[in-house]
């Protein structure tokens, strides 16, 4: 029995070393690859910063292409269209695509980044014709779709975009294509809308929310196609609909209405409605349009007192300006003191942003549907705080 034990003792400890020595040169080949994968990183980078453009282009053209050096190739044209050197990446990537000894199943995954290079240089129809050719790719349909998309964005050709957009729907669903393909539309409605068309924008807009029921856009389009028939009612309920399908767009949903009912309504019969949307998504624009309709329905000083109360709880620069101005116009108060603080705070206010896109940061005092900096749709939104909402 000692005998059988001391030999299940010397498998063990003979297995466990070879166990660990197995591991240990594992753990040295991955220490040395990855070693091997930096050094080539730093002579990249070391050749890019210090040699000439000639050198470069020279050593680019010399290196093979196989299966192991596409993914070099690929590298090197990233990196200088990273830096904005587009016509380098084009460069190289043309060279690559030229080469008869590219391995088949890497010529799509070249022609998407040649395109994508295209793109960036603004050579938007050579960029077109690829994306297109790639539509078709199991691989690339789908990024080459997107990336169509966006260059039919960018040319402000909504219909193709949107025939686009829907060939990508047929894919299966997807939120953020969907809200895409609702806001390519909304442009298209707009458009018709530009053009007196109100059948065919109010078809668009409502083709709109089926695609996204959150839409706002579409909401105040369909909003302002009640207003040119008339229907001052029904535009105004359109537009309070706009706090059920994204409540931070609610101060730009009771700017638009408070413009409605000083022109078409009676801004009076307003404050119940204000006051339960106020109680349930406040909000400094909401505040004072809430005041503005009491001010109208019981006076002056009930509104004052609303504002006083409202501003201890939720203080904002525009409700405190708003209130200087009612309380220095019910006092008779029409001193120094009070209109250098009217001057100072609408002096703050005008050099502060009013909208930020929730993607990127982009900030402006325009709302865009589409964001400049990053390229999403309905990303800028009114800004939160005590100088603004």
């Amino acid at each position: 029995m000692d005998i059988v034990h001391q030999w299940l003792l010397v498998t063990a400890a003979v297995a466990a070393g070879w166990l660990l020595g197995r591991y240990g040169q594992e753990r040295r080949a991955r220490r040395k690859t990855l070693s091997d994968e930096e050094s080539v990183r730093e002579r990249l980078q070391f050749l890019f910063t210090n040699y000439s453009d000639q050198a470069v282009e020279n050593f680019v053209q010399s290196l093979a292409v196989n299966r192991d050096t596409v993914s070099l190739h690929l590298s090197i044209g990233a990196h200088f269209r990273n830096k904005g050197e587009t016509d380098r990446a084009i460069l190289i990537h043309q060279n690559l695509l030229a080469r008869p000894e590219l391995p088949a199943r890497y010529s799509r995954q070249v022609t998407y980044e040649l395109a994508v290079d295209y793109r960036n240089a603004g050579l938007l129809d050579r960029a077109e014709a690829l994306l297109q050719e790639l539509m078709g790719s199991k691989e690339y349909g789908a990024q080459a779709s997107r990336e169509l998309i966006e260059l039919y964005q960018q040319e402000r050709e909504w219909e193709k975009a949107g025939q686009v957009a829907r060939v990508l729907m047929e894919g299966g669903s997807d939120s953020s294509l969907a809200k895409m393909l609702a806001y390519v539309t909304c442009e298209m409605a707009d458009q018709a809308l530009a053009k007196d068309d109100r059948w065919e924008a109010q078809k668009l807009a409502r083709e709109a929310l089926n695609y996204d029921s959150s839409c706002v856009r579409a909401t105040f389009l369909l909003m302002k196609l009640q207003i040119r028939q008339g229907n001052y009612r029904d535009a105004a309920n359109r537009c309070l609909k706009v706090f059920g399908q994204n409540a931070e767009f609610g101060p730009e949903a009771v700017d638009r209405l408070m413009r409605l009912e000083r022109d078409h309504g009676d801004v009076g019969k307003l404050h119940r409605k204000l006051l339960k949307l106020y109680e349930q998504w406040p909000s400094t624009s909401l505040l004072l349009a809430l005041v503005e309709s009491v001010q109208h329905h019981s006076g002056r000083a009930a509104a004052i007192d609303l504002l006083r109360r409202e501003l201890e709880v939720r203080p904002s620069v525009r409700g405190l300006l708003r209130l200087v101005e009612l309380a220095g116009y019910e006092k008779g108060m029409t001193t120094d003191e009070g209109r250098l603080v009217s001057r100072i705070g609408h002096l703050i206010l005008s050099n502060r942003p009013v909208y930020r896109c929730v993607n990127c940061g982009f900030a402006g005092r325009q709302l865009h549907w589409l964001c400049p900096s990053c390229k999403q749709w309905e990303t800028i939104r009114p800004i939160q705080g005590v100088e603004a909402e």
